[in-house]
């Protein structure tokens, strides 16, 4: 190749190139630009806001929603939080962690903490809420579904067919209690039935001091059903029924906000330039709550 085509050639890779990296900064400057407005970032008014952590999905882990909340809690600025609640529940000892935060938050630093719930807040979600100082939820929100369950796949039959042996080698009766490969023995039976009896117990009075509530009268409810947001406000689950907005204004007032409040939500966890390059392909892969049916444990989860 002659010597002066090759130099042109390298000019307009050279060229090219650059042009490429100056797209891409130019674009990734616009796309944090436009994703920094759902932040507390550049926020200078103190003393008329009101911190928003939602509580969605399957709860599996007391994270990141106890974070946020002591966040929330620690900064003298929040004057009250609310928790937008969309969810069926989840883990029992999740669960139980992040209602823990709540109370602590009430009592150790006196901040009012309303709930409001969206589609449905119920089981898990619903003991997160009973420890607030005042429960929102629409008409049609789905409340309540106060009770454990523990549920997994036997597949004994399964493995007779595929002419398979499940060897366990263990140190006690109860070691492999909830091994899917057979039938629960009748002191298993029993044995598992004490442990959710025991965490029916705890929810139970859970929403018993919460609410105000005599634990009879709880547990007389207390049979995994689910009712509507109007159902609810009878029967003293919630106390008004209302949408988030509803929630913010009774919120603004009951802490002394005049007018509009400003709404705090925590900072949501930026791209990385991979991330802009390759795409989110997290949707893909298979999240704990899609593991869900495979994990032998205990919820407070409405199904």
């Amino acid at each position: 190749m002659p010597e002066g085509r090759s130099r042109a050639l390298l000019w307009i890779l050279i060229g090219g190139g650059a042009f490429f990296l100056f797209v891409l900064a130019v674009f990734t400057l616009v796309y944090m630009t436009l994703h920094a407005g759902g932040t507390d970032a550049g926020i200078t008014s103190f003393g008329d806001r009101i911190g928003v952590v939602d509580l969605d999905g399957v709860i599996l882990s007391p994270q990141p929603v106890v974070g946020q909340l002591k966040k929330f809690g620690d900064d003298s600025s929040i004057k009250a939080i609310i928790i937008h609640v969309n969810s069926p529940g989840g883990g029992v000892a999740a669960s139980e962690e992040i209602y823990r935060e709540v109370k602590r938050i009430r009592s150790e630093k006196k901040k009012r903490i309303v709930v409001s719930i969206e589609t449905v807040g119920a089981s898990g979600a619903y003991y997160v809420a009973s420890a607030s100082d005042k429960i929102y939820a629409d008409q049609g929100s789905i409340v309540g579904s106060i009770g454990v369950i523990a549920q997994w796949v036997n597949y004994g039959d399964l493995l007779k067919w595929a002419k398979l042996k499940d060897v366990v080698i263990k140190t006690g009766e109860f070691k492999d209690t909830g091994n899917p490969a057979r039938d629960l023995t009748p002191n298993e039976q029993a044995y598992m039935q004490a442990l959710i009896d025991n965490m029916f117990g705890q929810f139970v009075q859970a929403v018993s001091e919460g609410r105000g509530m005599k634990f009879e009268d709880v547990k007389s409810i207390a049979n995994g059903k689910v009712w509507t947001g109007e159902q609810a406000m009878s029967m003293k689950l919630i106390d008004g029924v209302g949408d988030f907005e509803t929630a913010v204004a009774d919120t603004a007032k009951s802490v002394g906000i005049k007018g509009e409040p400003t709404l705090v939500r925590p900072e949501h966890e930026r791209k990385t330039l991979m991330d802009l390059l390759l795409g989110d392909v997290s949707q893909f892969l298979p999240g704990r709550e899609k593991m869900l049916e495979q994990q032998v444990g205990f919820y407070y989860l409405w199904k």
